[in-house]
């Protein structure tokens, strides 16, 4: 059983031509991918055929969640600078048709599981840059999604925030386990985050392979000085160096 998959899929877009594929990916209930590739590649169009927002000029999209059970965090915020953080985290709920006390209610919760508790009033130009992410994953997991799809979330913060919000991102997938999909240039980072690193060639992007990365999720303390990290973090980097030579 799968919750998505991509079958044989290609994306043409006008002048630019052949963008994706063929590609295929299949995602099992609460599994974490990692997309890695050269910038160009198709990874965010590979995500946005997951998320239902492009459809494939060939192949095959398949996505099992139903409505409101798909979530998207891009890399940047995206927040309504006129809402408070309560607001923002709030609006699929009430996209949904869920009123307004209990919608509030279910975000203040959402904000407190990334560490927001207290900022609910403030409005995105009072967060930092790590603030604003949470409140965007808030909203992403306010609706308790089967599938998750993170597009290069951490991009634009620093080293250490970035570190952090990985390991809160798997402290939150281990209350309800959703499928995952993370999109990242980072090797260490992929490595990280996921169970499975899909190494992409330059685009059109196809698959130049995969590697499994042993240990359990949340990652233990001083995961990344381990050698099961190491090594797969080597495998993913000559992986990918040698489908950018090809």
């Amino acid at each position: 059983m799968s919750v998505a998959a991509l079958t044989d899929v290609e994306v043409d877009y006008p002048r630019r031509g052949r963008a994706l594929g063929p590609f295929s990916l299949t995602l099992a209930p609460g599994e974490i991918v990692a997309l890695v590739g050269p910038s160009g590649c198709g990874k965010s169009t590979a995500m946005r055929l997951l998320a239902g927002l492009e459809t494939p000029a060939r192949g095959d999209v398949t996505r099992t969640p139903g409505r409101g059970e798909t979530a998207v965090v891009f890399q940047a915020p995206t927040l309504a600078p006129w809402l408070s953080a309560r607001a923002n985290a709030a609006l699929p709920l009430e996209l949904a048709g869920v009123g307004g006390e209990a919608a509030a209610r279910r975000a203040d919760a959402a904000l407190a599981r990334v560490g927001l508790a207290g900022s609910e009033t403030a409005r995105p130009a009072q967060l930092s840059g790590g603030m604003a992410m949470r409140v965007s994953l808030a909203r992403a997991l306010v609706t308790e999604p089967r599938l998750l799809l993170l597009d290069e979330p951490f991009a634009a913060l620093d080293e250490i925030t970035r570190r952090a919000l990985a390991d809160d991102v798997l402290q939150l997938w281990a209350a309800s386990k959703p499928a995952i999909v993370f999109v990242t240039h980072n090797v260490e980072e992929a490595v990280y985050m996921a169970s499975r690193v899909i190494v992409m060639t330059p685009g059109p992007g196809r698959i130049a392979g995969e590697i499994r990365v042993p240990g359990s999720a949340p990652r233990p303390h001083g995961f990344r000085a381990t050698a099961e990290f190491r090594t797969a973090a080597e495998r993913v980097s000559d992986l990918l160096a040698e489908a950018c030579a090809r």
